[in-house]
Parts: C-alpha cells; sequence; structure tokens
C-alpha cells in the first residue's frame, strides 16, 4: 500500500514538473508585447489580409495611410507589381528607445520598443532581404506599431 502512495506521488511531481516546465517555455519562447505585436503584423501582411496589419497601426500611422490606401498600395507594391504570393521574416529582439518620435513634427513618446525586422521576398527580381526597423508604443493598454520617419 505504501509502495503505491510513493509512486503516485512520485507520478504527480513528474506530471507537474513537466506542465511547469512546458508553461515556463512558452512564457520564455513565444513573443509577448512589442515582438508579438511585430510579428502579428507581418504575418497578417505575408497573409495579404491587410486590413488586419493596418489595424495595429498607432493612430498617427493610420493618418498617414487612410485604410483603403494603405491596402491598395501595399497589395500593389508587394503583390502585384514585385509578383510575390508572399513572404518571410525574422523579428529580432526589442529594445527600449527613451525619448523616441516618429518624425520631426510628431508626439514624443517616453518610451518605445524598436523590433527589427527582416522580410525575404522571392520575387520576378530575384530573391531579397529588406531590413525595417518596427517602433511599438503602448497606446490605451494596446501595443502599435509605428514606422521611423524623422529624415
Amino acid at each position: 500500500m505504501r509502495k503505491k502512495r510513493s509512486r503516485g506521488l512520485l507520478l504527480a511531481l513528474v506530471v507537474s514538473a513537466i506542465v511547469i516546465g512546458i508553461i515556463l517555455f512558452v512564457m520564455f519562447k513565444l513573443p509577448s508585447g512589442p515582438e508579438k505585436v511585430v510579428r502579428d503584423f507581418y504575418t497578417y501582411e505575408a497573409e495579404g489580409s491587410f486590413d488586419q496589419s493596418w489595424s495595429l497601426f498607432h493612430p498617427d500611422m493610420k493618418i498617414r495611410f487612410p485604410k483603403a490606401n494603405y491596402i491598395e498600395t501595399r497589395s500593389h507594391v508587394f503583390m502585384q507589381h514585385m509578383n510575390v504570393e508572399t513572404f518571410y521574416f525574422e523579428i529580432g529582439k526589442a529594445k527600449k528607445k527613451k525619448e523616441w518620435r516618429m518624425n520631426k513634427a510628431s508626439e514624443v513618446f517616453a518610451w518605445a520598443y524598436e523590433v527589427p525586422v527582416d522580410v525575404t521576398f522571392h520575387s520576378q527580381f530575384g530573391i531579397f532581404t529588406m531590413h525595417q526597423n518596427c517602433y511599438v508604443v503602448k497606446e490605451k493598454g494596446e501595443w502599435l506599431i509605428l514606422w521611423d520617419y524623422r529624415f
């Protein structure tokens, strides 16, 4: 009787350790916050769901790119003009930036996260990779994307 209880306890400990290990792995392996919103953005873009990617823009980006204009332009340039069906991307580690702004006339954000992205296209012009830094800020509890226009 005693052996059965100790085996049951041992089994419960092993199962608990495995479950805790899986939870920790998922928590630390899956991107969260700034990296997750950038991953979501480019996943939508790769699927051609430009309306969904546009929804992840900060209001300042939505002013710069009205929805219909963004969808048409993005689709035309990448999918039609370059003859790209989809693309692959890699998201780098987010770096915290203090007092960042989108352009010289825009709002200054106390904190923004710079998230590097490499997008690889297989196009009629061959294989090429585009590098872009996305900037992510928290607005009303939601992570939103901006691009750099400080030129």
